[in-house]
């Protein structure tokens, strides 16, 4: 065997182009990419936040990043469904790894998640985090709109997370209402897909419940998330728990009559003329999963958003039709 290909990507690999070696061997980065602390040069950096302590129903969602990196895997470098395309052979892609987080005290989580995230964006590259509960999306928001003002959020999720808030909380069940109050996102321009729990408040959100997803179909929603955003620049939050607990068991709040999987990356793939800045996909609790069905859902999602970015960037005509 040549000693040139008996490397681990994750840790030596090459900035561009897939990995040799198994999916099945190897540092669990996020679809076998190079590990890196700088990112000088970068288009996206890939980066967990293992962070669960704002749970009101079932812990574990701090070992969701791992789970997802073990699951991308399979993705690696290839071309890509629905573009055919090598994203790896447009974009710079690396993994920076995890947040940072004091476990013994929570009360410092917000600040370190929001400047770690503040010091990946000044680099120029996209941010997309591996969560983590939904909380870590506040201290995101915080950081991607002191960088690009305030942002349209669209927000895959069972529940609206709009429940009472001061200021005071630690809660996955409230980062909406503080981005509301605090700027920054608009709310005009923000829309909650698959919903199907009630909250004593919208916020100014537009709801699209799981019920109404089923009846537009998935391009119908695309539709909709499109006219609702406009040209605004745009964050996208995926709680993994929009999906029906068929295809994502492994999650804190499970609630049946959600999205398919499928219909979920159909609706994504169809946004690729929105402005994004940046990504979350979150609330994959692996303790309670099977098969790595979350997980390869999780995945999958945020597989769907790096092919976004690159179509994005080659500007180069897809080989599938365009919705």
């Amino acid at each position: 065997m040549s000693n040139d290909r008996v490397v681990d990507n994750a840790i030596a690999g090459p900035p561009r182009g897939g990995s040799p070696e198994p999916t099945f061997s190897g540092v669990a980065s996020f679809m076998r990419r190079p590990l890196a602390k700088t990112f000088a040069g970068a288009d996206v950096v890939v980066w967990g936040v293992p962070f669960d302590m704002a749970t009101s129903n079932r812990p574990g969602a701090r070992f969701g990043p791992a789970a997802i990196r073990r699951a991308s895997a399979i993705f690696d470098g290839d071309p890509q469904f629905p573009s055919r395309l090598d994203p790896f052979e447009t974009l710079t892609v690396v993994d920076a790894g995890d947040c940072y987080i004091e476990y013994e005290r929570v009360d410092r989580a917000p600040a370190l998640i929001e400047q770690q995230a503040a010091d990946i964006l000044a680099s120029g590259a996209l941010l997309m985090s591996l969560g983590g509960d939904h909380f870590i999306t506040l201290p995101l928001l915080r950081a991607h709109a002191a960088r690009h003002g305030p942002l349209a959020l669209v927000q895959f999720d069972a529940h609206q997370d709009t429940w009472d808030d001061d200021g005071s909380k630690i809660s996955h069940g409230t980062f909406a209402t503080r981005a509301v109050a605090e700027g920054l996102i608009d709310a005009g321009r923000s829309i909650q897909i698959g919903v199907r729990t009630v909250a004593p408040a919208d916020r100014g959100f537009e709801i699209l419940d799981a019920e109404a997803c089923e009846d537009l179909g998935a391009m119908g929603v695309a539709a909709k998330i499109r006219a609702r955003v406009g040209a605004s620049p745009a964050y996208l939050t995926f709680d993994i728990d929009a999906l029906d607990p068929a295809f994502a068991p492994g999650t804190g709040t499970p609630v049946a009559g959600g999205l398919a999987s499928a219909a979920a990356l159909r609706t994504l793939w169809a946004l690729r003329d929105v402005d994004w800045r940046g990504m979350d996909v979150v609330e994959v609790c692996p303790p309670h999963d099977h098969a790595e069905i979350t997980a390869v859902a999780a995945a999958s999602v945020a597989q769907r958003f790096v092919q976004i970015v690159a179509a994005r960037k080659t500007a180069a005509p897809c080989k599938t039709a365009a919705p």
